[in-house]
């Protein structure tokens, strides 16, 4: 999926752990073959190639998790939208972009996205994107999807704490050895070396995006990774949000739409969900908290 993926088990045997960890990898390298836009012969690949052609039929896992996608594309308006694969054309981040895609590239880039034009059929298992060079792609909640997958297999293996990491979305279970909670740390996203909170978490999910390692600078500007797909324009306001939700893919796809709408609207939009909190850090390192949370600051 490119990304580091960590497993910390709280088993008793280190042989056992290392079979168990095995299944965890072959759970999370399933969803990787279930998932992945750069394999051609995927559910995914194969769906984008036959865009504005004909529906394909696809397994129904990823039916349901197409299907939750489009409904958080509902809820954001369209912030979350997993047809925006287009915009990485005109978009890159190796150090070579000298200047901002005029608006005329933008319109062209923006014409084939849309969640709109994906169309699910439940009955048939099937799914349509109905317009030509149209593609979508799991990146934003793929990963996080996996490590909730792998802490499920673990969970059904008997394994009673632990933590799946993916590269800073982690899933998490149970206590440590010692009996105290798991910790987590909120890294300074304009100080990569430091910890300014830390939380204490049991059983749930902890997912940050950041616009802090990978972006393109243009000018004295930096301009994210992170894209809102309605106007192909990145994320300049927010530096990293930090997400707190009971399922990875959840906190993930929150923390994705609040970086695109930025810190007032992100707010409002997750005070809206009981079960999910955050912390936002801006651009000048001031912090921004939702509803019903409490951090221990370093």
């Amino acid at each position: 999926m490119g990304c580091h993926f960590d497993l910390t088990l709280v088993v008793d045997e280190a042989e056992i752990a290392q079979v168990l960890m095995d299944g965890a990898i072959a759970e999370m390298q399933r969803i990787e073959y279930l998932l992945s836009e750069w394999m051609p012969d995927t559910p995914v690949s194969i769906v984008n190639a036959h865009a504005g052609l004909q529906p394909v039929k696809v397994p129904e896992e990823l039916v349901q998790l197409t299907a939750r996608a489009l409904n958080f594309s509902k809820l954001t308006g369209g912030a979350f939208d997993i047809t925006m694969a287009g915009l990485n054309q005109i978009w890159t981040y190796d150090g070579t972009m000298t200047r901002i895609p005029s608006a005329a590239e933008l319109k062209a880039a923006i014409r084939h996205i849309g969640y709109q034009h994906i169309q699910l059929d439940h009955s048939n298992q099937t799914l349509f994107l109905t317009q030509k060079k149209m593609k979508i792609g799991f990146g934003s909640i793929g990963k996080a999807y996996a490590a909730d997958c792998a802490k499920a297999f673990l969970q059904e293996q008997g394994v009673q704490a632990g933590i799946v990491n993916a590269s800073g979305d982690m899933a998490v279970w149970g206590l440590q050895p010692n009996g105290q909670p798991w910790t987590v740390g909120i890294v300074n996203p304009l100080n990569k070396t430091k910890v300014f909170a830390t939380f204490p978490l049991v059983n749930g999910a902890v997912v940050t995006s950041g616009t802090y390692e990978k972006y393109a600078l243009i000018g004295d500007k930096k301009y994210s990774h992170i894209i809102d797909p309605r106007t192909g324009i990145p994320s300049t306001e927010i530096a990293s949000v930090t997400v707190f939700a009971p399922m990875a893919e959840l906190a993930n796809g929150i923390s994705t739409s609040i970086v695109v709408m930025g810190i007032e609207a992100g707010l409002h939009f997750v005070n809206q969900i009981p079960t999910a909190r955050c912390v936002i850090v801006d651009n000048q390192a001031n912090v921004f908290t939702s509803n019903n949370i409490k951090t221990n600051t370093i």
